[in-house]
């Protein structure tokens, strides 16, 4: 069967690969704390489950004063030129988008394809991760299809992959940290508090239940960064006792809407810094904050669809 044992296995052989290139990156003068870092991060996928809670916590601490304390530095991995590139692109034209579209479409096709087939009397994917799964047959699929489109070696993906990383940094961790606080927030009691406000604003009612769970999983998301640290705590504290129990709503509609009214907020936020001020960075603009005010108007648009679209489907 394969499950999310696998894809912790492809996600750590990868960083350990960009921890291996770093090491031997002589043009980068931190390429020690890039190698120690993408390093460790690779042993919390491969050997996270055996370390312990404890251990585990060590490392993430040693991640941090890497990044926090030595720094992270640029990498100048082996690359084609820029005229080289602008040659490739002109010849192949849109059949350069061919390995990012076979992402969602393998990973649909997995997902659907899939779901029924057995080996040896077993699903052959875990059905609870069957869409993680298939993701990460996506993106090997797309791996491959590019090193056959682009006619590259395949240690040309994992170079361009430490590429990218070098450029976000320690930020391309915050959907996973931030996830993480999330389940304390949710464990240390925060969904409780969040509803007893709720019932002290005298929220009830279905359609008002709603639009309070899901503004709710915008505003918290704002603040969190990851609409997936703010669903446990949000949930808890008002969709569940509100939407589900007071008014007999879809706890899978709900779930399924509320993170997507949740996106809505991590596209109005700084704390998503890998989604909205790295571009930025990277795209060289004056304003650090000039994606977010692109954004905020859709995002708004988006979240009062989100809102209506669960009103019209959660308590049917």
């Amino acid at each position: 069967m394969i499950g999310l044992h696998e894809v912790y296995l492809v996600a750590g052989l990868m960083f350990g690969g960009f921890a291996l290139a770093s090491a031997y990156d002589l043009a980068n003068p931190k390429r020690w704390n890039n190698a120690a870092f993408w390093g460790l991060f690779a042993l919390s996928f491969l050997f996270g489950d055996q370390f312990g809670d404890l251990a585990n916590g060590v490392l993430v601490i040693a991640m941090v004063l890497i990044a926090g304390v030595g720094g992270l530095g640029q990498g100048e991995p082996r690359t084609t030129s820029a005229e080289e590139r602008r040659a490739s692109s002109a010849k192949l034209g849109m059949r350069l988008l061919v390995p990012a579209l076979a992402i969602p479409l393998v990973t649909l096709v997995c997902v659907l394809g899939l779901k029924g087939v057995t080996a040896n009397g077993q699903p052959l994917i875990e059905a609870k991760h069957a869409t993680l799964v298939a993701l990460t047959g996506g993106a090997l699929a797309a791996v491959l299809l590019g090193v056959l489109l682009l006619r590259q070696p395949i240690s040309a993906a994992a170079q361009e992959g430490r590429r990218l990383m070098d450029t976000v940094g320690w930020a391309a961790l915050l959907p996973q940290m931030l996830a993480s606080l999330g389940a304390v927030f949710a464990l240390s009691g925060v969904g409780p508090v969040i509803g007893d406000i709720a019932k002290g604003m005298a929220i009830s009612g279905p359609l008002v239940s709603v639009a309070a769970y899901c503004i709710g999983m915008a505003l918290f998301t704002m603040i969190m960064g990851n609409a997936f640290a703010a669903f446990p705590v949000m949930t808890a504290g008002l969709g569940l006792p509100l939407i589900v129990t007071a008014n007999g709503g879809d706890p899978v509609a709900m779930s399924a809407i509320g993170m997507l009214a949740g996106f809505c907020g991590t596209l109005m936020t700084p704390m998503a810094a890998n989604f909205n001020l790295v571009p930025a960075a990277l795209l060289e603009l004056h304003d650090r904050n000039a994606v977010i005010k692109a954004q905020t108007p859709t995002a708004l648009a988006l979240l009062a669809f989100n809102i209506v679209l669960m009103a019209l489907v959660v308590y049917r």
